[in-house]
């Protein structure tokens, strides 16, 4: 740690590692419901959909708090100046995390919008706009004093301002549904496809720059193109999820198509920077974060990439929207994307937090977390691939009532719940393995 403000970043670590367990939890209850008869006195307490409301938002919370914190650790770096308001800082954590609390216990008694992924009330969406304004004019303000730019500082900044205008039209409610789902589709494809990436390409330059030592020309150039594609398939990628919206249908291909290069700058960025330093190292330290590194960049590309290519094409998306198709490519392009981009920057940043001689740390107990984790995400998104395909012939093929085709597809929904099962043990691991992290000194002990 370089500067006394960054350590603002640990507690926003520590509280999106706790709701990554609970989101997983609530995850499996609900793979629960798709292979089992639950009794009908659990579902009146505790429906289904409360339950999917909770794991969503949950997903977003922390993943959006994981970012954050990278932000600001990131930001005094980048602008070689201390964090403009540390205890701003600390009192948009509070209310971020209250409010994801209050929401929690609202849906519990049906205080809720009742749109996937944007279901908070009204009120809830208030502060975290306030929440937003805070975190922003605390990173702006930082910067600007600063008067030192760089392209990472420029990705991030507009990810994060992207991100926080994209939340306001998911705010209001449109009396017409489809124009409703127009704009819901606007927030949640240019969250994920948009400023999420524009986020993730920054933090990703900033940690090889760090890890590396390579010219920050060589990374920073991948920033531009990203934010190319941003602009040129990001939000014409949107286009994919406009089925029975009465958009023109050119929007189907145009989505279908741009929406699958989003990934691709960050895996060059990792692979330029891996040619440019490999005659030089000959090992890359810590191992542990590296193999997080290169896991973010494979899964990223598979899950978002090749998934969603897969099924994005409109003469395949007809059938399989909406489907537990759409299911597998969301669980591994969010893991792949952004829940390992959270988890190895805790994992560079922490060592450095504690002040681990050359940032090691006993890594041991992690690589079984990694893989836990990895494999069991990879194990049901296949699973969820194999009941949607099934599903898809079954529902929209034979014509078959969705309550009648379930019944086919138990077994595949079982074998994803006993692989989240493995990848529960891997979150546990991990966020284990990260609030207890000692110096690599301890393994020789």
């Amino acid at each position: 740690m370089i500067y006394r403000t960054q350590s603002v970043a640990y507690p926003y670590f520590v509280v999106a590692l706790l709701l990554f367990v609970l989101q997983v939890l609530m995850g499996l209850w609900l793979g629960i419901n798709y292979f089992a008869t639950i009794p009908q006195e659990i579902v009146d307490a505790f429906p289904f959909s409360t339950a999917r409301a909770m794991h969503t938002n949950l997903l977003v919370l922390w993943m959006l708090l994981g970012f954050m914190g990278a932000t600001f650790y990131l930001v005094p770096e980048e602008t070689g100046s201390e964090l403009a308001w540390p205890k701003m800082a600390i009192a948009q954590l509070v209310i971020l995390t209250v409010t994801g609390v209050v929401a929690l216990v609202g849906f519990l008694f049906g205080w809720t919008q009742g749109r996937p992924l944007l279901e908070i009330p009204r009120p809830l969406d208030v502060v975290v706009v306030i929440g937003a304004l805070m975190f922003l004019a605390n990173v702006g303000v930082t910067i600007i004093r600063a008067k030192r730019w760089t392209a990472t500082q420029g990705s991030l900044l507009a990810g994060l301002v992207f991100l926080a205008v994209m939340y306001l039209f998911g705010i209001p409610f449109y009396e017409n549904i489809s124009v409703d789902w127009y704009y819901w589709w606007w927030v949640i494809h240019l969250w994920v496809e948009g400023a999420w990436e524009l986020i993730a390409a920054a933090i990703t330059a900033f940690m090889l720059i760090k890890l590396t030592g390579v010219d920050r020309r060589v990374v920073e150039k991948w920033l531009y193109v990203e934010l190319g594609l941003f602009l040129f398939t990001g939000i014409a990628g949107t286009g994919h999820h406009y089925y029975w919206l009465g958009t023109p249908r050119y929007w189907l291909w145009v989505g279908g198509i741009f929406s699958a290069l989003e990934p691709l700058p960050i895996l060059l960025m990792v692979v330029d920077t891996w040619r440019d330093v490999r005659d030089r190292t000959t090992r890359l330290e810590p191992r542990l974060t590296w193999v997080y590194m290169f896991g973010m960049v494979i899964l990223h590309f598979v899950g978002a990439g090749l998934f969603g290519f897969a099924h994005t094409l409109p003469a395949i998306n007809y059938y399989t929207h909406g489907s537990q198709v759409t299911v597998s490519h969301g669980h591994l392009a969010f893991y792949g994307a952004y829940a390992l981009l959270n988890l190895t920057f805790f994992y560079f940043a922490i060592p450095r937090l504690k002040g681990m001689p050359d940032h090691a740390y006993d890594e041991r107990t992690g690589h079984w977390g990694f893989w836990l984790m990895s494999l069991g995400v990879l194990g049901l998104s296949l699973a969820f691939a194999v009941a949607g395909v099934l599903q898809t012939y079954l529902e929209r093929v034979q014509g078959q009532p969705y309550i009648v085709s379930q019944e086919p597809i138990r077994l595949w929904m079982l074998i994803a719940f006993l692989h989240g099962l493995v990848v529960l043990a891997g979150v546990v691991v991990t966020v284990r393995h990260l609030l207890t992290l000692k110096p690599a000194a301890a393994q020789h002990g």
